[in-house]
């Protein structure tokens, strides 16, 4: 059963208390907070103040994602915030190890990104120092893109690196996930779907929630 992480991206921010009950009491297990500078990626959205509102309103995991660079300069902001995943971008990051090592010594589960264009193989030096995967099947930066086919084939080359060395590594799809094509991300070897307008714009999301819960 994967883990079901709606992006708080695609949420009404008018509402956002609103939001984060309807999420806490669905069947979602993370909540994912996308972080943007407009550096890294051509959009802005919120930071570290956002993620500590969140943080008091949930016991879930905090899952986030930092899109943004210099990711390093932040991360222990975003462990007094409260975050209990933290996923750097490979593409931002010159010294990965580094950022990975750090976030590990604050006592987070540690993550890394990779855009569309960036093969999995680019993770082989880093792979057994890591907690998750954000596997990225849009380009970032916006939400409600169409998830790009060819991810799936990227799913299965990377389950099979993690398989092949035994390690419990998570593999996270980000973007364009949604009730109708998340049984085939996930028979591919993924087994955390972060969904945000699939979700958010829906007219019952905690009934969307239990439906990818399901599969």
């Amino acid at each position: 059963m994967a883990i079901v992480a709606p992006s708080l991206l695609a949420a009404n921010f008018l509402k956002l208390e609103d939001e984060c009950k309807m999420v806490n009491e669905s069947e979602a297990d993370w909540f994912h907070l996308d972080i943007m500078d407009g550096r890294f990626v051509p959009n802005i959205s919120f930071g570290p103040m956002i993620v500590e509102f969140v943080r008091k309103t949930t016991k879930k995991v905090c899952d986030v994602h930092l899109m943004i660079l210099d990711p390093g300069n932040y991360a222990q902001e975003f462990k007094n915030a409260g975050a209990d995943n933290l996923s750097v971008h490979i593409e931002a990051c010159p010294h990965l190890h580094r950022n990975i090592e750090l976030i590990r010594s604050l006592g987070m589960k540690a993550g890394v990104a990779i855009n569309p264009h960036t093969p999995v193989s680019d993770l082989n030096d880093v792979l057994h120092e890591i907690d998750l995967v954000c596997m990225m099947s849009v380009n970032p930066g916006f939400g409600g893109q169409k998830f790009i086919p060819h991810t799936l084939e990227k799913i299965k080359q990377l389950r099979k690196m993690i398989s092949d060395r035994g390690l419990n590594v998570h593999i996270e799809i980000d973007g364009g996930v949604t009730v109708e094509n998340a049984a085939s991300i996930i028979a591919a070897g993924a087994d955390v779907l972060v969904a945000g307008n699939t979700v958010f714009r829906s007219k019952d999301p905690k009934e969307i929630i239990r439906q990818l819960k399901q599969l």
